[in-house]
């Protein structure tokens, strides 16, 4: 869930007694400084009561950094693909893990592993790594093992490949128009070099394959998410659906029916970012009336809760500890930044 504020409000909470929860994920809107971020970090953790809360953020650098400074202000992906460093990639994956850890951060939706290969998208751009498949694969992994080495869970996305698109799915759904083989060959390698680095989560695009599938956005077919990226690949972590309040989803499908079939299609967290929270609990009814109708299968919900608990069971967070936020913004931090920013 998404939530306002820069403490945990009585809807949250209300939400959390009402049905429990997986986790938080933090926007600009809830950050005021380092020390407020780790005492709400704080906070939300005490909300978990069977399992560990998922906190996460999108903090990727450049365009997309939900803690602005003191917080290291990193650049885009594209300075890591146009240096072509894997020693540098490093660097920053261990540097932005070690600041998302002071503050309590158990989950990061980075790095980005769609292809630039489209100029005229209006969404991905400098976001990602570089435009060709083999190098967005090879500095991804690093990224990924260095943020999961410093204990943050790291996510790859947007699959299967938001790259080659010329629409923003925040506000309508784009189209993907290439053969099956072009995306196993170009679009899916990436992700399978993720997979292959033990990567925690994948979040998946709002966007529709025709050659995949005719009907549906990926979040919402199963022959994307389940046949795919969970069968074909070989995934067995945790899928990620987008934000299911995207004008790409929203324009088509009421919360509550996004919900339901993003589940059906074989994700196993859902990201309710900017919705109220009477609209976030319409979606979490929604879940209990198809397991009780048959349309989710209790396998399938075990199925999604076996994959977050081992993958909680990696990366819960220790309480955070004052002194830790001695490394935000740190010197040899903002170094690594200044090195990053020289290939710009």
């Amino acid at each position: 869930m998404g939530f306002s504020g820069h403490s945990v409000p009585a809807d949250l909470r209300r939400l959390v007694e009402a049905f429990d929860l997986g986790g938080v994920i933090y926007f600009a809107r809830n950050v005021v400084g380092p020390a407020q971020v780790a005492e709400l970090s704080r906070e939300v953790a005490e909300l978990g009561r069977d399992w560990p809360f998922w906190i996460s953020v999108d903090q990727e650098g450049g365009r997309v950094a939900r803690l602005g400074a003191p917080f290291t202000e990193w650049p885009p992906a594209s300075a890591l693909g146009r240096s072509g460093d894997e020693g540098l990639a490093r660097r920053f994956g261990a540097a932005l893990a070690a600041e998302l850890r002071a503050v309590g951060i158990t989950l990061d939706y980075a790095p980005v592993l769609d292809i630039h290969t489209n100029p005229r998208n209006p969404v991905i751009g400098d976001r990602a790594l570089a435009a060709r498949a083999d190098e967005v694969a090879r500095l991804g992994a690093v990224v990924i093992d260095a943020l999961q080495a410093a204990g943050v869970a790291a996510c790859g996305k947007h699959f299967p490949g938001h790259g080659d698109t010329s629409v923003d799915s925040h506000e309508a759904l784009p189209f993907v128009e290439h053969p099956p083989a072009r995306l196993r060959a170009v679009e899916l390698e990436p992700f399978r070099r993720a997979i292959a680095a033990r990567v925690a989560t994948i979040m998946t695009a709002h966007v529709l394959v025709p050659s995949l599938d005719e009907d549906n956005p990926a979040t919402l077919s199963r022959a994307v998410v389940h046949d795919i990226l969970k069968t074909e690949l070989g995934f067995d972590g945790v899928v990620v659906s987008d934000d299911l309040g995207m004008k790409a989803l929203s324009a088509t499908f009421a919360l509550p029916e996004a919900m339901v079939a993003a589940l059906q299609a074989g994700c196993d967290v859902a990201l309710l970012c900017n919705s109220t929270a009477d609209e976030q609990a319409a979606a979490l009814e929604a879940v209990i009336h198809a397991l009780e109708d048959g349309r989710l299968t209790v396998d399938r919900l075990e199925d999604a809760m076996r994959r977050q608990l081992e993958i909680k069971a990696r990366f819960a967070a220790p309480p955070v500890m004052d002194d830790a936020l001695a490394v935000v913004g740190c010197d040899a931090h903002r170094a690594v930044a200044r090195e990053m920013a020289g290939w710009l």
